[in-house]
């Protein structure tokens, strides 16, 4: 079958990103004549939110001849370890090669849906934003950012991340700029000036002065086109805490202020965000960065189960099909 090698799947369709024990494997398979129908079945090790199907059936539809099958939880359902989340039924020189990308797309955007979606879960209804690509190869930015998503996440920084998840991208004004201009009402005017009306228009307020006091005077200054603050406090001065919100709230409030919106950033993670919840802070969004970008893979194993028809299995595994009613039958493009 001629192999498609488009966007975003070359790579994983690159037999130098296989390792090399699958591509020899082809190689003597092929030399020997052999290329029989198996079906092979791939689970986590923990449980989570599995994503990265979309990306796997793209694949899958590429290299897989017409009668092949395959069947697999949906993306962004929840999994649980030892689930089997994935079966698919072809010749194995169809797919064995690509065994090893199949698996490293299922680990690593599983694994950060799964965190985005302990820091959903843990804001209870507050909207979550990814910020994290800065921490993450921009190889894999963007898979990063569409994985957050999938786990709950309403937006995400990149414009590549954002357009896989279907959604404009979001994004503020960072400290260089205001660190440009010198000041930050001057800077988030320039900001208003030059882009477009339906970008919200949402300040950061830690730069220069005391964050109550900045944003009161990017609040004078834009009126009513202020749809918010940022609040990114470094750790070098205490960080973000329940109380600071709480007072750039109330001043705000008490100026006639109250429609702006109050977003925080910077070391943001789901006991921060509890914290924050239990003591009251009247957050509005958070932005998180490494909480999401920097979680663990989760594993995933893929084991032969039938060889044409006939159940088989390696040692410590049972033979055949394992059933999982939750699996629908993919239809591969």
């Amino acid at each position: 079958m001629t192999q498609k090698t488009d966007h975003p799947i070359r790579l994983a369709l690159s037999e130098d990103r296989a390792d090399i024990y699958f591509a020899r494997t082809k190689t003597v398979l092929e030399k020997e004549g052999l290329n029989p129908v198996v079906t092979m079945e791939i689970f986590p090790n923990g449980e989570g939110i599995i994503c990265g199907v979309k990306e796997v059936l793209n694949l899958l539809g590429t290299v897989l001849p017409p009668a092949a099958e395959v069947w697999a939880l949906g993306e962004g359902e929840p999994m649980q370890a030892k689930e089997i989340v994935l079966r698919i039924t072809a010749p194995y020189q169809s797919f064995g090669l690509y065994e090893t990308a199949i698996l490293g797309i299922l680990a690593h955007e599983s694994g950060w849906a799964t965190a985005a979606r302990e820091c959903v879960e843990a804001a209870g209804g507050i909207p979550v934003v990814s910020f994290g690509a800065r921490h993450v190869h921009p190889d894999v930015s963007a898979r990063m950012e569409y994985a957050a998503v999938v786990g709950g996440c309403v937006g995400c920084a990149t414009p590549a991340g954002a357009e896989l998840a279907g959604l404009d991208p979001t994004g503020t004004i960072p400290h260089a700029m205001i660190l440009i201009f010198g000041d930050t009402v001057e800077a988030t005017l320039a900001f208003d000036r030059h882009m477009p009306p339906e970008v919200n228009r949402i300040a950061l307020v830690d730069t220069f002065k005391d964050e109550a006091e900045e944003s009161l005077r990017v609040a004078a200054a834009l009126g009513e086109r202020l749809w918010g603050v940022r609040l990114d406090t470094p750790a070098e001065r205490g960080r973000v805490t329940p109380d600071l919100v709480k007072e750039v709230r109330a001043r705000l409030d008490q100026a006639g202020y109250q429609r702006v919106k109050i977003v925080v950033s910077g070391g943001i993670d789901p006991p921060r965000i509890r914290l924050f919840r239990e003591r009251g802070a009247p957050v509005d969004a958070f932005g998180i960065g490494s909480a999401i970008s920097g979680a663990p893979p989760i594993d995933f194993t893929g084991d032969i189960k039938a060889i044409e028809g006939k159940p088989i299995a390696k040692r410590g595994r049972i033979p055949g099909i394992t059933p999982n009613p939750r699996l629908k039958r993919a239809k591969l493009t």
